[in-house]
């Protein structure tokens, strides 16, 4: 996808001796977006940007030796030795499809010729980044993106390896003094290391303010020369990634509440000791009534928490993986007051809330490193079987525009729906970037992360198991044997897919929480990567209303259900 990013100037720091201003660049190709008030806390502020920034260029991909030079002298040796060859298939293919046309494997072949761009383009990035930071900083797939709300302002990024995700939401009351020219909105901003630089010579001696440039959108900005305009080829992943975290958030979670002492011990003994084998996995005990209990593997270390105490359903130890990328907390804990982490699973992600006064960080964490939101954890499929229709999305759409943010209750009250289908609706908003779901106030805010609503256009056709289970379906090929009640309200499902027998346990918010299949998909990932076509197939027949929903829709129609 093609996004356009004009910026008329650069952002920046201005220090005058008694006050400095802290200048951010919008982008014009966006609404309009302004915002100019002091800050309370500019030391706060300071760490917490900085903070902020550690998830940006944050990259954990396991990094090979550097053996370019010897690959060099491979290729041409091999070169020299087949050049002949080469171009004698060359000429052959050629001659081949001038008779044959454009043939029937244009799309096949589009989408190697796509995967080749993006694997050359992201070894390239690991090597600028390696040899030429600045010039690897140009590469980035985004700005950082700001929204400017009634009540908050807000920062949003994502890491360099796709596996981390960083909001930084500042209190506008608390942590800025009077606005001037306020524009409520979402853009994007210029950033740059140098201003990252200039963060740091934030003092409170002196006055700081804060500034989305409200005048670079009153001014002709093609007839200045400070006007510089990037079109940038967002990979289909980022924002398919950047989507699925938002869905992500809006799922119902476990949440536990850590005092800074235990994330300081967890943080230093991952700091101070490298895993040697395998799991390397956070182990979270959770028991009613008694504080949470961490465990590190593979060492079994125990970090005691002394904070309040659990008070949710007696469930299994959950697992997350991803300890490494916590480091970016670090900075942010001489200002936490407590640390809230929201689990929704073993080998899902999980999201770290570190409430700082005026000022919380969200950092999302995806199930690893390597399993980005892009690749892993089809979050989606684990959602409850709910079907709005697409005049529901679209008004409850319109109902948080107007309101720019409201709980999921009020919604489903204004839009006259069960909360179950609002909250689909709302992760339906939140996977075509409209809205992002706060998890510290419980609100969802109306949040346009490009300047239009996305689809399949741009994000890539849907998940392959989700279209092969449609596909179970259409030849009806699920039947459902049994349903028995498990604990703490949920149900268990066994029946027949595909000839194969299949069994789901469904938990009290109706997500797949585990299973059994024998398929290949199901023995190499489990439900880390979402729950397999017959999984899914098997849970559609047991909702009639489900069914009867994906009846309804194009594709059974287009596959002459």
């Amino acid at each position: 996808m093609n996004v356009t990013l004009a910026y008329r100037g650069h952002s920046g720091v201005a220090d005058s001796g008694r006050q400095t201003v802290f200048r951010l660049v919008p982008n014009l190709a966006r609404e309009p977006v302004a915002f100019n008030a002091p800050l309370r806390h500019p030391l706060r502020f300071r760490e917490a940007m900085s903070a902020l920034h550690d998830v940006v260029i944050s990259d954990l991909r396991f990094k090979k030796r550097d053996k370019s030079d010897y690959e060099q002298w491979k290729k041409e040796r091999a070169t020299q030795a087949q050049t002949v060859r080469r171009e004698v298939y060359k000429a052959t293919l050629d001659e081949a499809a001038r008779r044959q046309g454009v043939g029937p494997d244009l799309e096949k072949r589009f989408d190697s010729a796509r995967k080749r761009y993006w694997d050359a383009r992201i070894k390239y990035s690991q090597y600028l980044r390696s040899h030429a930071m600045e010039m690897w900083r140009m590469l980035m797939p985004c700005d950082p993106v700001i929204t400017v709300a009634d009540d908050v302002t807000f920062f949003e990024c994502f890491s360099a390896d796709e596996s981390s995700y960083g909001c930084l939401t500042v209190n506008r009351e608390d942590g800025f003094g009077r606005a001037d020219g306020v524009q409520f909105g979402t853009t994007n901003v210029d950033y740059s290391w140098d201003l990252y630089h200039h963060f740091q010579s934030l003092r409170s001696y002196r006055e700081t303010r804060f500034s989305v440039d409200p005048q670079g959108f009153s001014v002709a900005t093609a007839d200045h020369a400070d006007l510089r305009e990037e079109k940038i080829d967002l990979p289909a992943g980022w924002l398919r990634g950047f989507m699925t975290l938002q869905s992500a958030m809006a799922f119902a979670t476990q949440r536990v509440t850590l005092g800074r002492d235990a994330v300081y011990s967890m943080l230093a003994w991952l700091k101070r000791h490298k895993p040697t084998k395998s799991p390397r996995a956070i182990r979270f005990e959770l028991i009613p009534g008694r504080p949470p209990r961490i465990v590190l593997e593979p060492w079994e270390k125990v970090i005691e928490t002394f904070g309040p105490k659990y008070d949710g359903p007696a469930i299994e130890p959950l697992r997350i993986w991803g300890g490494r990328r916590l480091v970016v907390l670090a900075r942010t804990l001489p200002l936490a007051e407590r640390i809230d982490v929201h689990l929704l699973g073993t080998g899902l992600p999980s999201f770290w809330v570190v409430h700082m006064g005026e000022m919380r960080l969200t950092l999302g964490l995806s199930g690893w490193t390597a399993n980005d939101w892009t690749r892993g954890s089809a979050l989606d499929l684990l959602a409850p079987p709910a079907a709005p229709s697409p005049d529901l999305i679209n008004n409850i759409g319109a109902i948080l525009a107007q309101r720019r943010a409201a709980k999921l209750q009020d919604i489903s009250i204004a839009a006259g729906c069960e909360p179950a289908v609002a909250a689909e609706a709302l992760r339906k908003l939140a996977n075509s970037g409209q809205l992002i779901h706060d998890l510290s106030a419980d609100l969802y805010r109306w949040r346009q992360i490009m300047p239009r609503a996305l689809g399949e256009a741009e994000m890539g056709p849907e998940h392959p198991e989700l279209a092969a289970a449609r596909q179970i379906m259409a030849r009806n090929r699920a039947d459902l044997s049994s349903r028995e009640e498990a604990p703490n309200n949920g149900y268990i499902l066994a029946g027949k897919v595909d000839n194969d027998p299949v069994e789901i346990l469904i938990d009290a918010d109706g997500r797949i929480r585990r299973g059994k299949c024998v398929c290949g998909h199901f023995r190499k990932f489990g439900i880390r990567n979402g729950p397999c076509r017959h999984m899914l197939a098997l849970r559609w027949r047991a909702s009639a209303k489900a069914l009867e929903a994906y009846r309804a829709s194009n594709w059974y129609k287009e596959i002459g259900g």
